[in-house]
């Protein structure tokens, strides 16, 4: 199926929203419908977008804003759930580790960030390279009104949905949404396709395991979080990432060499093809936090400004 953007059918009620190019912000999202019942999962980073996405939707199955009666946010990223403000009367679930996360990086604070960036020099240009595109102002997020830990079955009509916790990996509370009847499993982050994953949490090994997870499941149409549609290599691929890295910054870190010039010095090979290639600078921080046992890593502005400087050192 090409990767373009807009709404996929992937048959018997299931659907995939697909945005070109995956890179940051351009996220996927999912729906399911039985009868008049649905659950979405995911929504989009601004309302703008969202709007687009569930207009889309409803004349494709009648489903739209108001008429979505669950909706799932697989992480708390705002790529994801920015727009649940549109989803008036869905029950919205969350991981409860998830939840919690969505109060620390509000809309507000993006507007703010997006507003200050012209004064910020190389900084402000990467921030707005990565998020200059959306409109965080005047965002109505709406916050989960039921969460979990684990895993959880989910009615939809006469079919179900399964929701499996895998977080902490991406972020704190990562959630893979699992239809066994279409065998179609909707990853939310934990996979990027042809795109640089980002571990803002970590650890590592929840990761690969996620990733192992997903395999298990035998899904015939697998949804990433950004990227087109992918299967089980697609998943080998991104783990192989994963081992590669964490492989390559403990040897730095054993080596007492800093976060920074680590990021610098591991040779990405043909994953410098994939897209967002400077997020490495997270990945290694967070990876050198998990083998400190510190509880807490660098700030967002070091993170981005890494970012910055390897995104530049890329296009040179």
């Amino acid at each position: 199926m090409a990767f373009t953007k807009g709404l996929h059918d992937l048959g018997n009620g299931a659907w995939a929203y697909l945005q070109p190019d995956g890179s940051w912000g351009w996220s996927n999202a999912g729906l399911v419908v039985d009868g008049e019942a649905s659950l979405l999962v995911d929504t989009l980073f601004d309302e703008h977008l969202t709007g687009e996405m569930l207009n889309s939707m409803k004349a494709a199955t009648g489903i739209g804003g108001s008429e979505v009666t669950t909706l799932v946010n697989t992480h708390a990223n705002g790529d994801h759930c920015y727009g649940n403000g549109l989803c008036t009367s869905a029950e919205i679930i969350a991981s409860e580790a998830s939840a919690r996360e969505m109060d620390e990086v509000p809309p507000e604070m993006l507007a703010q960030f997006v507003a200050a960036a012209a004064d910020m020099g190389e900084l402000g240009d990467y921030f707005m390279h990565c998020f200059g595109a959306f409109d965080f102002n005047g965002i109505h997020m709406r916050k989960p009104t039921r969460t979990f830990s684990g895993e959880i079955d989910i009615p939809v009509g006469d079919r179900t949905v399964r929701l499996i916790e895998v977080g902490p990996a991406h972020t704190g509370g990562d959630v893979l949404a699992w239809v066994p009847d279409d065998r179609v499993v909707y990853t939310g982050d934990i996979l990027f396709i042809d795109g640089t994953p980002i571990m803002w949490a970590g650890p590592v090994a929840n990761w690969i395991r996620a990733c192992d997870r997903i395999i298990e499941l035998g899904a015939e149409t697998i949804v990433p979080g950004h990227g087109p549609l992918t299967d089980a290599a697609g998943v080998r691929a991104m783990r192989d990432y994963l081992v590669y890295i964490d492989a390559e910054a403990r040897k730095r870190f054993d080596a007492g060499m800093s976060p920074r010039d680590a990021a610098f010095d591991i040779a990405l090979g043909d994953y410098a093809a994939w897209g967002d290639a400077e997020r490495i600078g997270v990945n290694v921080h967070t990876l050198y936090r998990e083998y400190s046992g510190e509880s807490t890593g660098a700030d967002t502005a070091t993170l981005f400004g890494l970012m910055a400087e390897l995104h530049k050192a890329n296009r040179a």
